[in-house]
């Protein structure tokens, strides 16, 4: 347990947008939006549903390439059916995790597979990108999937428990290797229950409530609402409300660097991004079954 006592506050509530990614699924996403570009280097966050879908209405993402950061898939409810342009091909199933560094390029596809398609059900999970550094924007895309079984959770004494998908808190580590350090904690806080959760000074955080209701040093964090840490302290105590809370925790060293961004793909520049188009079209990412004809 982390025993500092220099806490950090909430210096902004940010309200999430609404909006439709991929085949047209509904996502809730705290940032970007206008009012917090990015928490760098994390660059967004979007939680989908938690929704019950009939058979045939699940919807995912097509083939659509990325270059220059790194996706977190995180599957809360229902799952993912993933294939990308390097041979990978898998299920991300209830509590899994895969975190695709796309680097220099790849194609990639999020479905949902074919069962649940067609039985319907709960649909629930997070999508969070990561920028890489410069100097790491052309590594080789790499592929990590870890299942439940493999994460690791702390259950607390009142009740609450913290999983660990990156970084290390409460004497775990999460099982990804990160390109850049970070630490991504999902909390499901007891109705009143405290947790402290280290955010080193220099280190971007924020609170994100998944649902239910959370406070941090006074300021109150509705469902759907993320508070953005000041930097005067090197922890974060949060409070569940009384019906508790789902929380998601983010603290990253950030890169500093600028960022330019165009649809699918995160770079310094705008001639980087100009080219990364053109390695698309030209087919130097790679390719998979039903990606759209350039």
């Amino acid at each position: 347990m982390n025993t500092s006592t220099a806490t950090r506050s909430v210096t902004a509530v940010i309200t999430p947008v609404h909006t439709f990614e991929g085949e047209g699924f509904p996502v809730r996403r705290p940032f970007p939006t206008p009012g917090l570009s990015s928490l760098d280097p994390f660059l967004m966050v979007d939680q989908v549903g938690p929704v019950h879908l009939a058979p045939g209405e699940a919807k995912g993402a097509p083939p659509h390439p990325h270059r220059g950061f790194e996706t977190i898939a995180y599957v809360l409810e229902g799952d993912i059916e993933y294939a990308d342009s390097r041979g990978h091909r898998g299920v991300v199933p209830p509590g899994a995790v895969q975190w695709l560094t796309a680097g220099s390029g790849i194609v990639h596809s999020a479905m949902p597979t074919a069962a649940f398609l067609a039985s319907g059900g709960r649909q629930h999970n997070l999508q969070i990108w990561v920028n890489l550094p410069a100097r790491l924007k052309s590594v080789p895309p790499r592929t990590q999937d870890h299942g439940a079984d493999a994460i690791p959770v702390v259950p607390l004494a009142d009740g609450s428990r913290l999983k660990v998908l990156a970084g290390r808190t409460h004497g775990v580590t999460g099982p990804f290797d990160t390109h850049v350090p970070v630490l991504v904690v999902h909390a499901a806080l007891a109705p009143e229950a405290t947790v402290r959760l280290p955010a080193p000074a220099g280190r971007n955080a924020a609170v994100y409530v998944l649902s239910g209701s959370a406070h941090t040093a006074g300021t109150a964090l509705d469902d759907g609402h993320l508070g953005v840490l000041d930097d005067a302290g090197d922890a974060v105590d949060v409070i569940g409300g009384p019906g508790g809370a789902d929380i998601l925790f983010l603290a990253g060293e950030p890169i500093g660097e600028p960022v330019v961004r165009s649809g699918p793909f995160v770079m310094n520049t705008r001639d980087e991004i100009a080219q990364a188009y053109a390695d698309y079209v030209a087919g130097r990412m790679g390719s998979l079954p039903g990606q759209p004809e350039s």
